[in-house]
């Protein structure tokens, strides 16, 4: 059912934790499965993502996406990030069964979240998080 790779992930989650000195923090959720993905970055002066962590609640897909998702960011830029998709997470990852797509959905979301987050501390104008009223959804105002 699952790729080695994924079994990988999930026994031995890469970044997992907290940055205490974070200056991107996302979190998202899934109401369906209870997944929650927390993503926590620190982002230098050049937007070069040094580290990132995750605290995830979830079932072991939503864990090996988390893990697989911080390894494909680190030490990229913000840019970089930014196109990060939910399909490259499934193709590093060697698939994922049809009902668990959704985990890596999440896994894009939360590092989006974060750079919103990253984003919205620094004044920068985005539209990352839009909900269909066009308001941030992270925070509900109109950037």
């Amino acid at each position: 059912m699952y790729s080695e790779k994924v079994m990988d992930h999930f026994a031995h989650p890469r970044n997992v934790g907290e940055i205490e000195d974070a200056n991107a923090v996302g979190e998202v959720g899934n109401a369906v499965c209870g997944d929650i993905m927390k993503m926590y970055m620190k982002i230098n002066d050049d937007q070069v993502i040094e580290d990132v962590k995750f605290k995830t609640f979830g079932c072991g897909a939503a864990i090996a996406t988390s893990s697989m998702a911080t390894e494909l960011i680190k030490g990229k830029t913000v840019d970089e990030a930014l196109k990060l998709t939910n399909k490259a997470v499934v193709e590093a990852l060697d698939g994922l069964p049809p009902q668990k797509i959704h985990c890596s959905v999440l896994a894009e979301e939360a590092v989006k979240a974060a750079i919103a987050n990253y984003y919205d501390k620094k004044g920068i104008k985005h539209d990352l998080l839009k909900d269909c009223d066009g308001h941030c959804a992270t925070c509900q105002k109109q950037h």
